[in-house]
C-alpha cells in the first residue's frame, strides 16, 4: 500500500484566530497567541492547523470581508508575525492551511473601488453588475444573510451581486482576469511557505450565465433560514464551477506536498463531483454530514456506506463534526455523546477536522441580545454564529487566560471548570480522552489509513471494521439509551485499546462485553478468529 500524503493521515485542528489567543490585552486573539499556543497543539497530537481569515478587513463579516488579499490585519498581528507562525509551527512538524475567500471581497477592496467607479472601467467586470426588472433586482437570488441578494448603486444605476452582506460583492469568476488575480494571491502564500488552502464557499464560486430565478423551495419550514425558501439551482454550484475549482488545483499542485480542500454545504453525490472526474480537482470537498444527521445508528451507517459509494476512485473522504458556522458539539450531544462522537470521528476512514475547544467540551453559548456581533444573528437571531465561536478556555484565572483585557465575546459559562489548565490535570477528563484517541490513531495505521468493513450490530449499536496489512481493528459504539451486551467469545480473546468510558481497563476482552448507554470501545482483533457479534439488550 503506498505511504499516505500527510493530509490523509493527519487530523487537521481549525483555529478561529479572534477567539484562540490573545497576546496584547486588547481582547481579540490574534497570530502571536496563536504561535504561544503551538506546544499544547503539538502536544494535543495534531498535525495540520487551519487558520480563519487573518486578513486586512472592515470586519463587517469578520475576516470573511477582505480588502487585501496579500497582507495581515493590525488586529491580527503582522507579515512578520505570520512567518514566525508558520516557522515554528513546521518546527513542531505542525502544517499551517489558511482560509482562501476567493468567492467576494469587502467593498473597501480596491478592486471593487475601481469596478464601483465607472461603468467604463476595466475593473468593472470583475464583479457582477446587472440591471434592474423595472425597478425591481435583476432576479429573486437571496442573501445567506437575508434580504435580496442585489444591492442598488446609484452612482453607476445598476445593481451587484453578494451572496452575503451587501459589503461582500462576489468576484465575478467568469472574467480570467478575476482568475489570474486569485492564483496569484494563492502563490503569495505559498511561497510564504503555507501547507494548504480552504476554500470559502467553493460551490458558490460560479452562477448561472443566464441569471435565471431560483425555484421555490417546496420543503422550506418556518424557522429555518431565509436562504431555503430558494433552491439554489441558478446561484450556486453551477457545472462549470468544475473548472474553476480544476484550476486552483492546478496552482497548489506547483507546490509538491500542498493540500486543496472546498467548503461544500451540498448533498453527498454533488459533493463527490468537487473532486473531479479525473481527482484534478479538491484534495478533499469538505463533508459536513455528521453535522446534520440524526445521531442514531441507522443514520449514522446509512450516511457512512453512501458517502463510501458515491466517493470517485481512489478520492480520500473527510469528516467535519464542528466549525466556526455550527452549534457546538457539546451543545448537541452533551458529555458522553461528545465522546462517542469523538471516537467515532477519529476512527473513520478519511481526514478527521476538528474546532477548537471541542477537545475540553466547550458548551454553545448564550450571548447576551446588546452583546451579538455575528451579522447573521442581527439578522436571523435564531441562526447567530456567535455561541460557537466564544473565546477558548485556558484556565480558571481571569477570562480564562485568554486575554488581559476584555474578551470580545463572552466566556463560555463553565470555563472555571472546563478549561485547558484543570483538564489537563485530569486523567478522566475529555481533553485526555482526545489526546489518548489522536495518539492510538497516530500509530494504529488501520485507522488513519486503513480499509473500512461495515459489520452486522444489533439495534442502537454501530459496529466497523478498519484493516490494514494483517492488522484487524473492531469500533463499537452504542448509541442506545440503554446497556447493550456483546458477545466477543471467540478463539482467542479480542484486546480493548481504548474506551470512552475512563473507568474501563485495556486489555483482553473475553466471553460478554457490556457497553453502556453512549459508549464506544476500539477493539484489536488481529488475532481473532471472527464469528458473528451477537448482542443481548440489558
Amino acid at each position: 500500500m503506498a505511504v499516505p500524503d500527510w493530509w490523509q493521515s493527519g487530523v487537521i485542528y481549525q483555529v478561529y484566530p479572534r477567539s484562540f489567543q490573545d497576546s496584547n490585552g486588547d481582547g481579540v486573539g490574534d497570530l502571536p497567541g496563536v504561535t504561544a499556543r503551538l506546544p499544547y497543539l503539538a502536544g494535543l497530537g495534531i498535525d495540520a492547523i487551519w487558520l480563519s481569515p487573518f486578513y486586512p478587513s472592515p470586519m463587517a463579516d469578520f475576516g470573511y470581508d477582505i480588502s487585501d488579499y496579500c497582507a495581515v490585519d493590525p488586529l491580527f498581528g503582522t507579515l512578520a508575525d505570520f512567518d514566525r507562525l508558520v516557522t515554528e509551527a513546521h518546527a513542531l512538524g505542525l502544517r499551517i492551511i489558511v482560509d482562501l475567500v476567493p468567492n467576494h471581497t469587502a467593498t473597501t477592496h480596491p478592486w471593487f473601488v475601481e469596478s464601483r467607479s465607472s461603468r467604463n472601467h476595466p475593473r468593472r467586470d470583475w464583479y457582477i453588475w446587472r440591471d434592474g426588472r423595472e425597478g425591481r433586482p435583476p432576479n429573486n437570488w437571496l442573501s445567506h444573510f437575508g434580504g435580496s441578494a442585489w444591492t442598488w448603486d446609484a452612482a453607476s444605476g445598476q445593481y451587484y451581486y453578494h451572496a452575503y452582506l451587501s459589503s461582500q460583492p462576489d468576484l465575478n469568476w467568469r472574467n480570467p482576469a478575476v482568475r489570474f488575480a486569485i492564483h496569484d494571491v494563492m502563490r503569495f502564500w505559498l511561497n510564504r511557505g503555507v501547507d494548504g488552502f480552504r476554500v470559502d464557499v467553493m460551490w458558490h464560486l460560479m452562477k448561472d450565465e443566464q441569471f435565471r430565478d431560483n425555484p421555490p423551495n417546496p420543503d422550506y419550514r418556518p424557522g429555518r433560514p431565509g436562504i431555503e425558501r430558494l433552491l439554489e439551482v441558478y446561484s450556486a454550484d453551477r457545472p462549470d464551477v468544475h473548472e474553476v475549482v480544476a484550476g486552483l488545483r492546478q496552482v497548489v499542485d506547483e507546490f509538491p506536498g500542498r493540500v486543496l480542500i472546498g467548503e461544500t454545504y451540498l448533498p453527498l453525490e454533488r459533493l463527490a463531483a468537487y473532486y473531479g472526474q479525473a481527482l484534478e480537482g479538491a484534495h478533499m470537498p469538505f463533508n459536513f454530514h455528521l453535522l446534520e444527521t440524526p445521531w442514531t445508528a441507522p443514520a449514522l451507517r446509512e450516511l457512512i456506506n453512501r458517502y463510501e459509494a458515491v466517493l470517485p476512485p481512489g478520492a480520500w473522504p473527510n469528516w467535519v463534526l464542528g466549525n466556526h458556522d455550527r452549534p457546538r458539539l457539546m451543545g448537541r450531544l452533551g458529555e458522553a455523546g461528545a465522546r462517542l462522537a469523538a471516537l467515532l470521528l477519529l476512527t473513520l476512514r478519511g481526514t478527521p477536522t476538528l474546532y477548537y475547544g471541542d477537545e475540553i467540551g466547550m458548551p454553545q453559548s448564550t450571548i447576551p441580545a446588546d452583546q451579538i456581533s455575528d451579522p447573521w444573528g442581527k439578522s436571523e437571531p435564531a441562526m447567530g454564529r456567535d455561541p460557537c465561536r466564544t473565546p477558548m478556555a485556558w484556565s480558571p484565572a481571569p477570562a480564562a487566560g485568554f486575554t488581559t483585557g476584555r474578551p470580545w465575546l463572552p466566556l463560555h459559562s463553565d470555563w472555571q471548570r472546563r478549561n485547558v489548565a484543570m483538564m489537563e490535570a485530569d486523567h478522566t477528563s475529555l481533553l485526555t480522552f482526545y489526546r489518548q484517541l489522536i495518539a492510538l490513531r497516530r500509530r494504529a495505521p488501520a485507522l488513519h489509513s486503513g480499509d473500512y468493513t461495515d459489520h452486522p450490530a444489533p439495534d442502537g449499536v454501530l459496529i466497523f471494521g478498519r484493516q490494514h496489512e494483517g492488522t484487524r481493528l473492531e469500533v463499537i459504539l452504542n448509541l442506545s439509551d440503554r446497556m447493550q451486551t456483546i458477545d466477543v467469545a471467540m478463539r482467542g480473546a479480542p484486546q480493548i485499546m481504548l474506551s470512552t468510558d475512563p473507568q474501563r481497563p485495556t486489555g483482553p476482552c473475553t466471553g460478554l462485553c457490556s457497553l453502556r448507554p453512549q459508549e464506544g470501545l476500539i477493539l484489536d482483533i488481529t488475532d481473532v478468529n471472527l464469528k458473528p457479534l451477537n448482542a443481548k439488550k440489558t
